[in-house]
């Protein structure tokens, strides 16, 4: 069965969501120790920054990979 447009969004943000939170905190263990420092309201803008180009980057490609899927069967 070929996953659905709107099957491949939720899956992409899900997957964006879980790794934006893991991001959040490696951010703020690791700024640091590169003499970056970042408020936490500022590194909740570069999460959310970063996030929004995932959540499209994966969207993009899981849907490459669906039409090439289609056009295979």
């Amino acid at each position: 069965m070929i996953q659905s447009r709107r099957h491949s969004l939720i899956e992409a943000c899900t997957n964006t969501a879980i790794g934006y939170g893991i991001n959040l905190v490696m951010q703020m263990v690791i700024f640091p120790i590169f003499g970056l420092h970042v408020s936490f309201k500022k590194n909740i803008g570069i999460g959310l920054a970063f996030t929004g180009v995932s959540v499209a980057r994966q969207y993009v490609i899981r849907r490459w990979f669906t039409k090439k899927t289609e056009v295979a069967s």
